[in-house]
């Protein structure tokens, strides 16, 4: 049985599909009454699952008239999603960040569920044990690397 953040996540994304202008404003208030939730529950899937590295861009606006706008952002081109994930992953990177440019690659078909499962894997802090920084930057290298034999082998860089 699914949880109630899967649940949230896949209406958001459901009315994404349906949006013509790729775009979905939404009430916290509304959106947690709807799904019988607090208010905090929708603030942590959309922060959680609607992050730049997973491809979308969230606008909020608090107060009486306040909404959430998220937006799929489009890429052009996969050396466009190249270039873009090369300068999300810097020199440094955190295993959440990690996992959800992995996530993006996956949605966007660059690679496959179980090649995406063995990529986490070998950058978990289970795996690499070493001091908080030299892991975080052995994980943006490695990421690095396994981005640019992605786009490479698809013939990403030359698009």
């Amino acid at each position: 049985m699914r949880n109630i953040s899967d649940i949230i996540e896949q209406h958001l994304k459901s009315i994404l599909q349906q949006s013509r202008s790729g775009i979905v404003e939404i009430q916290r208030s509304e959106l947690a009454d709807q799904f019988q939730c607090v208010p905090s529950q929708i603030n942590y899937v959309i922060s959680t699952r609607f992050s730049m590295e997973k491809g979308y861009i969230v606008e909020s606006k608090r107060g009486g008239g306040g909404y959430i706008r998220i937006r799929k952002v489009e890429i052009t081109g996969s050396r466009n999603l190249y270039e873009l994930l090369m300068d999300m992953v810097g020199n440094s990177m955190s295993q959440s960040t990690a996992e959800n440019i992995l996530i993006r690659l996956e949605e966007e078909g660059f690679i496959t569920p179980r090649e995406g499962q063995i990529m986490k894997a070998a950058i978990s802090r289970d795996v690499l044990t070493f001091d908080l920084q030299i892991r975080d930057q052995l994980r943006a290298a490695i990421i690095r690397a396994m981005i640019t034999q992605i786009f490479m082998h698809n013939g990403g860089e030359s698009s």
